[in-house]
């Protein structure tokens, strides 16, 4: 369990929180560009608890800005996109995308008071469909080089749903493999898996928690790379081997096979809530071709039509036959687990297993990361070095291998673009 202290460490990520300017020296989604289509109106956006607008200027720029007018507080969202900029429609003063006031209708002709006024502004990349902004202070590092930012559109699936909970609960839910063969009903592979007294069934065989199920996990560059292990009856293993990447994102195995992979980034809005941005990309086929699940049906203000309000549109009936949790899909049931812990759970009260590794080394790399940052050292994962700006050992991949063969073996072969199958045969 956390201290109440280092509970608060983790989850709070407003301005000066040291968990907040942790996030801050990296680059965050802020918007998927479909929000902000070329010539559309300017969106107001929380982020990291901040207020802020998001607008393209007459060249298609995305800005970022502090939401209220530096003159006398206006909501900017509301602002006319021209000249440049975005113009306040109270007094007419107008922003270019780094923050500079470029005028200032109604002052003295010949006035540099404009000059001498900064909006707050960060700075925005687009990439593989979404807007990224940093908000750290000097000079941003480079925007990772991330495989799916970069495949094609039509390898690629990106889209993302609000959560009413901190960021941190949904970050850990992606650590936690064993929920994966309940909540999210049984693993694909579990057709060999040794049987034993700790299966837990329940009539059509849907849920089961396999015997000689171990997560190793080993600290990366990047962040974490882990890897859930299960023992089969015929001198095999199964394995899953996938990555936490600091600060708030996981790349996993998807159903396409190991042409790709998936990946969650969650984001926080404020304390209290947050986005959880998913792409599912493949390298070689579309997402037609691999038969790829569709983004979740949203409604207004990108949620889940799952919510708690309707308990997550639970359907009991179906959990003796069809469903272990009676929860029709994969976002209503993280969501049903994750919003149920309340707005910020607390820590101090769990009771960590030794399936949890996984998240106690997690916690400990963000904790190292706001010690870093305290002590005026980039965090893990800060890319200045354009060099650096590929990760062949973010390796994401499962499949069946010898009982003797390593895990990390097979990271280093993925890693060297070797075939796995190929080497076992």
């Amino acid at each position: 369990m956390l201290t109440k202290e280092e509970n608060a460490l983790l989850t709070q990520t407003g301005p000066g929180a040291p968990a907040g300017d942790l996030m801050r020296r990296y680059w965050q989604p802020a918007a998927l560009s479909e929000e902000l289509p070329p010539g559309g109106p300017p969106v107001p956006i929380r982020l990291l608890s901040e207020d802020l607008v998001l607008f393209r200027d007459d060249q298609g720029r995305p800005g970022l800005l502090g939401i209220h007018c530096s003159h006398r507080g206006a909501d900017l969202s509301y602002g006319r996109l021209e000249d440049g900029g975005i113009r306040c429609i109270y007094h007419g003063w107008l922003y270019d995308i780094s923050g500079r006031c470029l005028e200032q209708p109604g002052e003295p002709a010949g006035s540099t008071f404009h000059e001498r006024i900064r909006q707050p502004s960060y700075p925005c990349q687009e990439r593989g469909g979404v807007i990224f902004t940093y908000m750290g202070p000097g000079e941003p590092p480079l925007l990772p080089n991330y495989e799916f930012l970069n495949a094609p559109a039509q390898q690629t699936l990106i889209y993302k749903y609000h959560q009413d909970c901190n960021y941190l609960q949904g970050n850990e839910g992606n650590l936690d493999p064993v929920h994966n063969n309940l909540l999210h009903h049984p693993n694909v592979n579990l057709a060999h898996v040794k049987q034993a007294d700790n299966f837990v069934k329940f009539r059509g065989g849907r849920g089961a928690v396999p015997a000689g199920q171990t997560l190793e996990i080993e600290v990366e560059d990047f962040g974490i790379a882990l890897c859930d292990i299960t023992e089969l009856d015929d001198d095999q293993k199964n394995i899953r081997t996938y990555d936490f990447v600091m600060p708030n994102l996981t790349c996993f195995p998807g159903r396409q096979g190991n042409g790709g992979y998936s990946v969650h980034w969650h984001v926080p809005i404020d304390d209290h809530q947050h986005w959880k941005y998913s792409w599912l990309f493949n390298r070689t086929k579309t997402l037609e071709e691999i038969n790829a699940d569709p983004a979740p049906e949203l409604g207004p203000g990108y949620r889940i039509l799952q919510n708690k309000e309707n308990r997550f549109m639970q359907d009991r009936s179906t959990m003796s036959w069809a469903s272990y949790s009676g929860l029709s899909d994969f976002p209503s049931q993280d969501s049903c687990a994750i919003v149920g812990m309340g707005p910020v759970q607390d820590r101090t009260e769990e009771h960590l297993a030794a399936s949890d590794k996984v998240i106690v080394g997690m916690r400990l790399q963000l904790m190292k990361g706001v010690r870093d940052v305290q002590q005026g050292k980039d965090p893990q994962h800060v890319i200045r070095d354009p060099e650096k700006n590929s990760f062949p050992n973010l390796v994401v991949w499962r499949g069946v291998v010898p009982a003797s063969f390593d895990w990390r073996e097979v990271r280093r072969r993925v890693a060297e673009g070797k075939s796995v199958e190929g080497a076992l045969t």
